[in-house]
């Protein structure tokens, strides 16, 4: 049985439980310059810190101990450290040459410990995400308000760059492709182009795909200005396993999005929201029984098939959401 195949199955009968942020559980560790760097890139010619997605290569003891504090916490699914791993992304860091080792190891780290805990507990299989970001280009608009014909990054370049970040998940074991936080729908065609090609090229057709965009909590529309129906007529050219959003800060606003999503789409719903929206000191308020709560509505109401948490969310949250849904039908696809 295939990855997609056992996948259905399980979210056939059950809502599966997504994990929660890296960085926000990266960030609680309040790693030093040196703990970026560690010994291979003590000699590196300009900072690190905040380069989480370097941990993988520098700590990855750190990284392996956020994946097991979620799968203790009953994630199903957890996300590589790899959301900025992308040679666009950590260009900024002058470590784009190290981006496909960054996606293998990332991928590794991840499914090491998938594996181990399914092994534990073969009734309750355990699956690994690999994580691609939108990173902090985009295809669609100038950066110059002067010169409209100019690009910070071409289309190509992007599909290049995306094309080596899957290579080196899919490489690393991932069990499905995340195409996420898609603010702009042009960075995102170029990833999931890249994804398509490279699925082609080797012969893998039904490696299941999950794309997940993000929207204001103002309006009904993600932040490319698509509707529900929109953004499902984009996203279903690509054949996705789930669809959904994430990054949102108030998910109760995005309920309508979700409820007309979850009629259009012929493939799994998956919302992870944030915690609410960053404080003064740069922390999210949500605590783990309100977030479960809200999110406990869209599982009542028939709207998930995944869910978990976003930006601010912990372990704490994830065990609470699961906590909160176990009673709940999945969506029915």
């Amino acid at each position: 049985m295939s990855n997609k195949d056992l996948l259905q199955q399980l979210l056939s009968h059950k809502t599966m439980i997504y994990d929660g942020a890296m960085g926000t559980m990266i960030q609680s560790y309040k790693l030093k310059e040196s703990d970026f760097r560690g010994n291979r890139f003590a000699n590196h010619p300009v900072d690190l810190k905040g380069n989480f997605d370097i941990l993988s290569l520098t700590q990855p003891k750190l990284i392996t101990e956020i994946h097991s504090a979620y799968l203790k916490a009953g994630a199903d699914i957890i996300c590589t450290n790899s959301f900025n791993a992308s040679s666009i992304s950590q260009s900024d860091y002058q470590t784009e040459k190290y981006a496909y080792d960054l996606n293998v190891e990332s991928a590794k780290i991840a499914k090491l410990e998938t594996d181990k805990f399914t092994l534990l507990d073969k009734s309750k299989p355990r699956f690994v995400v690999g994580s691609i970001g939108p990173t902090n280009r985009i295809c669609a608009t100038s950066p110059d308000a002067t010169n409209s014909k100019i690009r910070a990054v071409d289309f190509n370049a992007m599909q290049a760059s995306y094309y080596e970040q899957a290579k080196g998940l899919l490489n690393g074991g991932v069990d499905i492709l995340l195409v996420e936080t898609i603010f702009n729908t042009l960075n995102a065609k170029a990833a999931l182009s890249a994804i398509k090609q490279l699925l082609d090229k080797r012969n893998i057709p039904d490696f299941p795909i999950w794309i997940s965009g993000t929207m204001t909590a103002d309006n009904e529309r993600t932040l490319s200005g698509q509707t529900a129906e929109e953004f499902w007529k984009f996203a279903s050219t690509y054949k996705p396993f789930a669809v959904g959003l994430n990054c949102v800060h108030e998910p109760s606003r995005v309920k309508p999005f979700i409820i007309q999503l979850s009629k259009l789409a012929d493939c799994s719903i998956a919302l992870y929201p944030n915690t609410g929206f960053p404080n003064q000191a740069g922390a999210y308020d949500v605590t783990p029984i309100q977030l479960a709560s809200t999110l406990k509505e869209f599982a009542e109401d028939g709207l998930l098939n995944i869910v978990g948490g976003c930006c601010g969310s912990t372990p704490e949250h994830i065990l609470a959401i699961k906590d909160a849904i176990q009673k709940s039908k999945p969506r029915k696809i």
